[in-house]
């Protein structure tokens, strides 16, 4: 016979666990803080029961979280024996959700009811909200909101509050009725609109066959308040266990009492110093008030026992946690059992807690990176044993996630704490889906109807991303290999002299039409080319009718190139296997989102549907898998969610004040938290905000089994940020009255303010800088030199299994700068072709060669400026007056300017304000100078010019526009150049001014001959101007500024620059000159002669 296996040894229990274990029945609350084994004692209190002949299906556990749930059925079978019967354990939510299951009428539904997400919740709520302030508009509005809310109703956070006054009245058992009755006896016509509005979404759940949370839990507590129902619950659990019961709100109380209450058996265990979720719904009331609320069968309160020992935290980290829970409130629970839960007894000494403030905020996230990586190195700490926790996820985890990523530090982040849309990976594949849905939408309707969605932008950010495949330089090749075909197109059309179209322009147009790209042969034009062909694959699927689902799978499955590379990755491990393992959850999850949502709707789901509703959701997606969390990482997550976790060293980041404790009160337009059980309640004071900000901050602080870190920024400035109040509430200071120093700290933590970073991160990169540093110094001795040059070489060397290098950066071969420097396989101007320059790039080229390249001849400027459009529309106005076009008017100048002023893109509306009131000004002084009778005529206005000469050998072609043609009744012609530019030049240098000495030159190489006036002869320059707009004259304020200079005089200086400037142009001799206009320039991060652009081996 085989002998049955022996089940495992029970663990050994303190006298505090052996009490909760052996209580012989009744209501009973049992206080456990943070590591004081209260799953262990559950679990052993539920082993007892059955122990005593309890049958285990009639024993249900309940908890928060599906982990925790899990967690509880693993230890309960391991403990019971795989083969026992284990009771049931599981979520609230799951088992209310059976218990409608089990009640629920076959003929209402023709498919079982489905759970609302978050964010689809979310997305419903504002849809509907979006749908009502449409209906009133047209007159047709069922919901009367009062009228200064109804410009919010399509905003996010309105939408926020609606939700929040939606779960509060279920959580109280309001329905709509109860809710708008309440609402008129309160005088509240907000909360009234919100009745009819929860009526109306109630439909719409019923309509869709789905269930928000809220509504899960109200509508079975309704089942199980009517008396049938309630007494067959009665009748099947004979115990009932809940877990965590400090995060239960009012409708799972009411729950409870149908399930538990009159004395029955009912085992709470909580901690009310750990209740954090009140955004939730989650009531704090419900575990202090517990005694009353489930007396005993006598009529007497429940009894309450505590769990005194903690076995995670060492004696300091315990003493710092009862320097917390000492200012928290002592609520209405015992006196004497609240003392005993808050002054935890130590199962062993040691612990190490750490608080350090920085001078800036990448100072603290430097020394939060060296933190870690010297506890992982010198200590010897796994990766998986340590967490970084912050108080708000949006705000700090990108920053951190940077911060710690390029430092080396491997993350696991909770995928939680974004939303879906944010992940990189998917963001690459929706942007691609977008392109092509809305490029089939505008097909299927008219293809002229619109400009094309995809953008050079998109193009750009499609090929760099993992879809393309493409680098900046391969783009940069793409982009020079379509200008030259598009160059030889020209010549062959007989147009040499037109210049091809931007790179990014013809890019685009590829990415659109990949069959132009079957010319081209290099590696980078065939990935360009196939993601052009799957694109145009994906766009006529969906034309078809496909769906997302079907869509999103195309682009993965065409992808082949990014798939194989995440798998490699993946398999190899390290920091890359770790991102590559984050961006496959991440696509697994938006696979399952697109599946789920196609499940939603009868027919299909259109991408852009899908698309809009990813996008509308502002808070990140539940799942029901646990993802499995990897050991080799530090753990990235908002303090909320830490909850119930425990690492050897835990680092709370961000501790400042305004952000912990963040006072701001929630909710404060519909005031959801004043919607009470008995009536208006009073609104969260600001010590209730304090209280379960500290709460918060306890529970990250209670995570450390070892060590402690609290880490703030504490700027220097007096108007800087300054840590929390939080900082100092972990120890007492014994201070010298008569120095002011610091004798003694309780417990013993560690407070520094540090005021660098760290000398060198303690990172492969930051040695192979280092090490590189040495090598090439002359200032060290020699034998220094060699050594670090033999660790480099030992570094390079160093290969996985695989071959390739683990160390890239050390091989002198990737090192920035040795290299010659190339030239390009073609010139940049034929020196058979005249040279192309005009008066602003001659004065530009000048005055800074490299600027002149970069600008001219790289398009390398960004965007305009607002105050280059300022400009823009101030000369076409000037034109459009000096030509006739319109009036010599300020009015209609001003009506005029108005209605393109709105597209000027300025920082903020009182500087636009600011602008459009020098606009006016600008313009009234131009209309002043216009009608000034000056002995001129106006010939033309914005004349385009093109004239070739030769000078000093050299044959160059003239380009530009004049602002402005005017001559005298001797037949002299006048440039006028209008400037709107804040600075003008000195008096003194009019005579040399490039740009108007360029002009005079193109009026004598024949520039004006076509023009009326002129009568096809060269005229005499009579001198040119600028005529500064901005710029008050001195003598008549309200005229502008004009500076004169006068015809040359013979001397040909102005040849002289152009001769010498088209020979820099034809030798490409582009070098940075350092000057006024330095700190104005576009390109100062990409010039040598700046120490923000200037080489690393410089």
């Amino acid at each position: 016979m085989r002998s049955p296996l022996a089940l495992p040894a029970p663990p050994v229990l303190d006298d505090y666990q052996r009490a909760v274990v052996e209580h012989a029945g009744g209501p009973l609350l049992v206080l456990a803080g943070p590591g004081t084994g209260k799953t262990t004692t559950l679990v052993e209190a539920v082993a007892r029961r059955i122990e005593r002949g309890t049958d285990p299906e009639r024993i249900l556990v309940l908890t928060f979280s599906r982990k925790a749930a899990m967690e509880l059925r693993d230890r309960m079978s391991g403990r019971l024996g795989a083969s026992a019967p284990a009771p049931q354990a599981t979520t609230f939510h799951s088992f209310c959700y059976a218990l409608l299951r089990a009640h629920q009428d076959p003929q209402d539904y023709a498919e079982p009811l489905r759970l609302l997400s978050g964010p689809e919740q979310d997305v419903m709520v504002r849809e509907l909200l979006a749908g009502g302030a449409e209906d009133a508009r047209g007159g047709r509005g069922r919901i009367d909101w009062p009228l200064d809310l109804r410009a919010c109703l399509t905003t996010r956070g309105f939408a926020d509050e609606v939700r929040a006054v939606l779960a509060r009245s279920r959580e109280l058992g309001l329905g709509e009725a109860e809710l708008r009755r309440f609402a008129e006896g309160v005088q509240r016509p907000d909360w009234a609109a919100a009745a009819h509005f929860l009526a109306d979404y109630l439909d719409v759940l019923d309509l869709r066959g789905v269930l928000d949370y809220a509504e899960l839990v109200h509508r079975a507590v309704l089942l199980a308040e009517r008396p049938e129902v309630g007494e067959r619950l009665r009748q099947r659990y004979e115990v009932v266990f809940v877990d965590e019961y400090q995060d239960t709100d009012p409708s799972q109380v009411r729950l409870l009492r149908q399930l538990a209450g009159g004395g029955r058996e009912l085992v709470a265990v909580g901690d009310p110093d750990q209740s954090i979720y009140a955004f939730r719904g989650a009531d704090i009331n419900g575990i202090l008030e517990f005694p009353q609320t489930f007396r005993q069968a006598g009529g007497g309160p429940a009894e309450v026992k505590v769990l005194r020992v903690s076995r995670r935290s060492g004696a300091v980290l315990l003493a710092a946690s009862r320097e917390l829970a000492r200012r928290m409130p002592m609520g209405r629970l015992p006196a004497d059992k609240l003392a005993q839960h808050r002054a935890l007894l130590p199962s062993r000494e040691g612990g190490r807690v750490e608080v350090y403030t920085y001078p800036t905020p990448g100072t603290e996230l430097d020394s939060i990176a060296d933190l870690l990586r010297r506890a992982h190195l010198e200590d010897g700490v796994p990766w998986g044993e340590m967490a970084v926790l912050v108080r708000a996820g949006g705000r700090s985890i990108p920053g951190v996630r940077r911060a710690l990523g390029a430092a080396g530090v491997p993350l696991e982040i909770d995928g939680d704490d974004l939303p879906l849309r944010e992940e990189p990976a998917v963001a690459q594949l929706l942007l691609a889906l977008r392109v092509c849905a809305e490029q089939a939408a505008r097909d299927k309707h008219d293809r002229a109807a619109g400009p094309d969605p995809l953008t050079t932008e998109l193009a750009h950010t499609l090929l760099t991303g993992p879809l393309g495949g493409l680098d900046g330089s391969d783009l940069r090749r793409l982009g020079r290999a379509l200008r030259e075909e598009e160059r030889a197109a020209l010549r062959a059309d007989g147009r040499a002299a037109a210049v091809p179209r931007a790179a990014e322009e013809l890019i685009r147009e590829a990415l659109a039409e990949p069959e132009r790209l079957i010319a081209l042969d290099p590696s980078h034009a065939r990935r360009a080319r196939d993601l052009g062909t799957l694109l145009r694959k994906v766009r006529e699927r969906l034309a078809g009718g496909c769906t997302a689902e079907d869509a999103l799978w195309e682009l993965w499955d065409g992808s082949r190139r990014w798939r194989e590379r995440l798998e490699r990755a993946a398999l190899r491990g390290g920091a890359a296997g770790r991102n590559a393992d984050r961006d496959l959850d991440a696509l697994c999850a938006l696979f399952e989102t697109a599946a789920r949502a196609e499940e939603q709707v009868t027919g299909h789901r259109s991408a852009l549907d899908l698309l809009a509703e990813l996008e509308a959701q502002d808070i990140a997606a539940d799942t029901l898998t646990v993802r499995a969390v990897r050991p080799d990482a530090v753990r990235l997550m908002t303090a909320h969610r830490s909850k119930g976790l425990e690492w050897r060293v835990v680092v709370v980041a961000g501790v400042q004040d305004g952000l912990w404790p963040d006072l701001r009160r929630r909710g404060s337009l519909l005031e959801a938290d004043r919607i009470g059980r008995d009536g208006l309640a009073e609104p969260l004071s600001p010590a209730a905000l304090l209280g379960e900000e500290r709460r918060l901050f306890y529970v990250a602080a209670t995570r450390a089994k070892e060590r402690l870190i609290v880490t703030a920024v504490k700027a220097p400035a007096d108007d800087g940020d300054e840590p929390s109040r939080f900082l100092r509430e972990l120890y007492r200071e014994d201070v010298d009255p008569r120095t002011g120093k610091v004798l003694r700290r309780t417990p013993p933590v560690t407070v520094e303010d540090v005021t660098h970073r760290p000398r060198r991160p303690l990172s492969v990169p930051a040695l192979v800088a280092e090490l590189r540093a040495v090598t090439v110094d002359p200032a060290r001795s020699p034998e220094l030199r060699r050594a670090a040059a033999e660790r480099l070489a030992t570094l390079a060397l160093a290969a996985d299994e695989d071959g390739l290098p683990l160390v890239p950066a050390a091989h002198p071969d990737r090192w920035w700068g040795l290299d010659d420097a190339t030239a390009a396989p073609e010139p940049l101007r034929s020196a058979e072709l005249p040279v192309r320059l005009s008066g602003s790039g001659l004065e530009q080229l000048e005055n800074c060669s490299l600027q002149w390249f970069l600008d001219k001849e790289v398009k390398a400027r960004g965007a305009g400026s607002a105050a280059q459009g300022f400009g823009n529309v101030v000369h076409a106005l000037a034109d459009e007056v000096g030509s006739g076009r319109t009036p010599a008017d300020l009015a209609v100048l001003m009506e005029r300017l108005d209605t393109v002023w709105d597209a000027l893109a300025f920082d903020a509306p009182w500087k636009s304000q600011q602008e459009k009131t020098e606009a006016r000004a600008a313009l009234e002084r131009f209309l002043n100078w216009h009608v000034l009778q000056r002995g001129r005529d106006v010939v033309a206005t914005e004349h385009g010019f093109d004239v070739t000469l030769d000078v000093g050998g050299v044959s160059v072609r003239i380009r530009g526009s004049m602002d402005r043609v005017e001559k005298d009744d001797a037949g002299r012609a006048y440039v006028v150049d209008f400037k709107t530019g804040k600075e003008a030049p000195t008096d003194k240098s009019l005579p040399e001014h490039k740009q108007l000495a360029v002009y005079q030159l193109a009026v004598r190489a024949g520039a004006l001959n076509e023009l009326p006036g002129f009568e096809g002869r060269v005229p005499d320059s009579g001198g040119a101007e600028l005529v500064q707009l901005r710029k008050p004259d001195k003598g008549a304020p309200e005229a502008p500024k004009v500076q004169r200079q006068d015809p040359p005089d013979g001397e040909p200086w102005i040849e002289n620059l152009l001769a010498d400037a088209a020979g820099r142009v034809l030798a490409e001799r582009f070098v940075p000159r350092t000057g006024g206009g330095c700190d104005r320039c576009t390109f100062r991060r990409s010039c040598s002669a700046q120490r923000d652009g200037a080489q690393v081996v410089e």
